[in-house]
């Protein structure tokens, strides 16, 4: 649990009017002097991000955000980072003075229930401000009072958590018949990171394990000889990426197969809206606006997968003139309105409610959106055979085809 990577842990935002004592808070709770804390606004600037192991809950990341109310030079920056810290929240811990509800506070309320997030109060400066109320009465300066605090906010965390984070979808493991034999064709290239696997991987190993599930992990160059090699075939065949033309032209037809990012296009997200999106590539003209959204702030190889290959294969297939912009991380733009299509890397950096609230930002301008598994397999005429094991998608699939 204590490497447990970040996007797979409950994101908890601290939000508050300045000066509410969220920082002051966040180092109670994690038992360190994680944020800086003052009596002076705008204390907090960009979100400060601390992971901690909250058992029995198990692995989650705090994200303490600038004050609401900020009135310093930069409080307009400050809001526009707290702000989008509501796309990527499981859970909003919202900090009040005593049991203090005023504008900034209710602001707070309003959109979180605006997003169908699980809100807890904690009337902090409880002794000062009156406290009684729908919260949890808190001194943060008071280190002594820490177990307490943490045995109620860990109570109410139980009780509001989000359903998905306490069963956690699996990855691949429910697609196929339990004790089944799986083959993970894994290419080892200049991309891939030295003595380890990438994050979807690993994750996928770990699910096929957890399921009682046999995994062969194999390079491109034994992957015939290993299916030459079982008694009986495959229930799945998993690929990276890159190599899926290469897994499709060298799989049986009886044999299901798909790849790592189109399983994390349904882990993530909403796959069906992502093959949804894949159909726009057809329509792109001269001209177009492409964004390729990243997770992770890599530094970019020679031949990167966002960077190079998937810009290259889109203009070799659509054979049109396009603008590809890229951004990299948490941001997002405010000008999506101006895409013909977004294209979404495989999201293993983010999390599930991240990537659904992107997906829900283009659907409202009208954009269509992908991932990189749906749209590389569609830019090499294999996206139908790798969406036998999802029938919903397939059948959307085949519907935006016949339009």
């Amino acid at each position: 649990m204590e490497t447990a990577p970040k996007s797979l842990r409950l994101h908890i935002a601290l939000m508050g009017r300045v000066n509410s004592g969220k920082s002051s808070f966040l180092n109670l709770v994690s038992g360190q002097d994680v944020s800086i804390t003052s009596c002076q606004e705008g204390t907090t600037t960009d979100v400060v991000e601390k992971a901690q192991e909250l058992l029995p809950l198990g692995p989650v990341v705090w994200l303490d955000t600038a004050g609401f109310g900020d009135n310093t030079e930069l409080g307009g920056k400050r809001q526009e980072k707290t702000q989008a810290v509501f796309d990527r929240s499981d859970i909003v811990v919202l900090v009040c003075e005593g049991n203090n509800i005023g504008t900034y506070e209710q602001q707070i309320i309003d959109e979180a229930e605006k997003r169908k997030l699980p809100l807890i109060k904690i009337f902090n400066k409880a002794d000062i401000f009156p406290a009684e109320g729908d919260g949890i009465a808190v001194v943060s300066t008071d280190k002594s009072s820490r177990d307490a605090v943490l045995n109620k906010l860990k109570a109410e965390l139980i009780r509001v958590c989000p359903e998905e984070f306490i069963n956690t979808p699996a990855v691949f493991g429910d697609l196929i018949a339990p004790h089944s034999t799986v083959v993970m064709l894994i290419p080892i290239d200049f991309e891939a990171p030295k003595g380890r696997l990438i994050m979807p991987q690993v994750q996928a190993i770990r699910d096929g394990l957890d399921y009682n599930h046999t995994v062969v992990v194999v390079k491109e160059n034994d992957y015939c000889r290993a299916l030459d090699n079982l008694k009986t075939p495959p229930a799945l065949v998993i690929c990276d990426s890159q190599v899926v033309d290469f897994m499709v032209e060298n799989t049986p037809e009886n044999i299901p197969c798909t790849t790592f990012s189109i399983l994390f296009a349904r882990l993530k997200g909403d796959i069906v809206k992502m093959v949804e999106g894949a159909a726009a590539i057809d329509g792109l003209r001269d001209g177009d606006k492409v964004l390729i959204a990243e997770s992770c702030t890599h530094h970019a190889v020679e031949d990167d997968i966002g960077r190079v290959k998937i810009p290259r294969w889109l203009k070799n297939k659509t054979g049109k003139e396009l603008v590809i912009d890229h951004i990299a991380g948490h941001d997002f733009p405010q000008n999506l309105a101006e895409y013909k299509l977004v294209v979404q890397c495989g999201g293993c950096m983010h999390n599930r409610r991240e990537i659904l609230s992107r997906i829900n930002k283009c659907e409202s301008v009208n954009v269509p959106i992908t991932n990189y598994g749906v749209c590389i397999s569609e830019l090499k005429g294999v996206l139908e055979r790798v969406l036998e094991a999802f029938p919903k998608a397939l059948e959307k699939y085949r519907e935006t085809k016949k339009k």
